[in-house]
């Protein structure tokens, strides 16, 4: 990947964008990037291969021509459980009549509707909740027949054709990957994607699948939207590579009050396992139709950066709104500015984890701490897979790490992770070649100047994965 264009990010945590029609074009997707944007997200849910496959060569294409590396996240749509059809289109629900949900296909009215799906039949106990169209109305369980489910209507509403269902009280048996996600997840490999957003995640089974179908081939980034997640919380971080707060069906199937609390409970537990997290949805929501966010907006990106998060992510801001360029920008600069403040660093110090018990670990633990102590403009890791990289992250170190692998999957992965800027450069084979590698590499891309010195960290054998054991301070001359 020859360099072209110089691009360093003046900021920390990144920004997932969403493409869409307002950005599936070479020249909207050049701008979002100039303006901020680190990894592009293509949302399985809508488009089809074909429409897919055009964003991914624009963005590879865009890749090239700017010689920086870009991630590309495959986001897959999972099951989606919605009520069937209504003979006139729509009916008006009562809070406190009865309404029934059953398996008999026939257009429903306002005392019941098809349901399509017998897990849920199966798993549904007297009390269950079940909410509808993004849980406008809220539905009781009073009796289950096998077939039908008998309810009290508990919030009443307006209730159309096809609208979602969410069960937030009980797992469902519904694996995470359909017949659907299964294509989808095939063709996003096969053209190289870089993360696998995997939806509708209940149990550590769930991710097991995903990992066992992507081999390695792509980082699996488990949307955390499910309370029954929650609940599963550690052994499906001990499975993932990255993770996102998923804060659109979370925020369904949670009390409102709840959702901020899951966040951050979210983020801190990704941080101490030096995880990826992504914190999305509605973030800049009212940009879909006006060229600036509310302040409530900006403080929820602000927030998400006092966490400690990787990155923030767009969704319908760029894939189908008004300003997708002027969302990116005022998310850049809500970030930017956000890392400037004092109390920013001193939480991210405070919040900071211990770090692991590997030799590794304590290598990028201890990086972080001489580059503090000396003042380093940069940590430069040295990383065949990026783990170098991740641990380094992980310290949350004041000093930018730039990153310098031979693998171009591993820079685009690493274009996810907070404070770090990928180098795709050839394999050194010696300390002498590794620390002018090091040195030059840092000037070039505009880290370090003549006199300041460098915290290097690197692996002994060289080109080994997984052997990070060497730790030296360079000169910059």
């Amino acid at each position: 990947m020859p360099p072209r264009i110089r691009i360093r990010r003046r900021r920390r945590t990144r920004i997932v964008a969403t493409v869409g029609p307002a950005s599936a074009n070479p020249e909207m997707l050049a701008r979002l990037f100039a303006a901020g944007v680190d990894v592009f997200r293509l949302n399985f849910s809508h488009g089809t291969h074909e429409d897919h496959f055009n964003s991914f060569a624009m963005i590879r294409a865009l890749e090239e021509q700017t010689g920086r590396p870009i991630g590309i996240l495959a986001d897959v749509q999972g099951p989606k459980l919605r009520v069937g059809r209504f003979a006139g289109g729509r009916v008006h629900l009562q809070t406190g009549q009865a309404f029934t949900l059953d398996m008999n296909p026939t257009p429903g009215d306002s005392r019941r509707v098809n349901l399509p799906h017998q897990e849920i039949m199966d798993a549904a106990g007297i009390g269950t909740s079940l909410l509808l169209d993004d849980g406008k109305l809220r539905l009781r369980v009073v009796r289950n027949r096998g077939d039908r489910l008998e309810c009290e209507v508990v919030t009443g509403g307006s209730l159309s054709d096809r609208k979602g269902v969410n069960v937030p009280d009980i797992v469902l048996p519904i694996p995470a990957l359909t017949v659907k996600d299964r294509a989808d997840l095939a063709f996003a490999l096969a053209q190289g994607c870089d993360f696998v957003g995997l939806s509708f995640v209940q149990r550590p089974e769930d991710v097991a699948e995903a990992r066992e179908i992507a081999a390695g081939r792509a980082w699996i980034m488990t949307k955390l939207e499910k309370p029954q997640a929650l609940d599963n919380l550690d052994a499906i971080l001990d499975l993932s590579d990255a993770v996102m707060v998923a804060r659109g069906d979370l925020g369904v199937e949670l009390p409102p009050e709840e959702v901020p609390l899951a966040q951050k409970r979210i983020v801190r537990a990704a941080r101490a396992r030096g995880l990826p997290v992504v914190v999305a949805t509605q973030m800049l929501e009212s940009m879909i139709s006006a060229p600036a966010p509310t302040r409530a907006e900006a403080s929820d990106v602000a927030t998400a950066v006092f966490d400690g998060a990787d990155a923030v992510m767009l969704s319908a801001e760029t894939a189908a709104g008004q300003y997708p360029y002027e969302a990116v920008n005022i998310m850049d600069r809500i970030i930017a500015r956000t890392e400037q403040d004092h109390g920013w660093r001193l939480g991210i110090d405070a919040t900071r984890s211990a770090p692991g018990h590997s030799s590794a670990d304590a290598i990028a633990a201890a990086a972080a701490q001489v580059a503090e102590t000396i003042a380093a403009p940069a940590i430069v890791a040295f990383t065949e897979s990026g783990s170098t990289a991740l641990r380094t992250a992980r310290a949350r170190p004041v000093a930018p790490v730039v990153a310098i692998t031979p693998n171009v999957a591993t820079a685009r992965r690493l274009a996810l992770v907070w404070g770090v800027h990928a180098v795709v450069s050839e394999g050194t084979h010696g300390v002498a070649e590794t620390m002018t590698r090091a040195v030059k590499t840092a000037q070039t891309e505009g880290f370090a100047q003549p006199g300041q010195e460098l915290v290097v960290a690197a692996g002994v054998p060289f080109g080994q994965p997984g052997t990070t054991n060497m730790l030296r301070v360079v000169r910059v001359k």
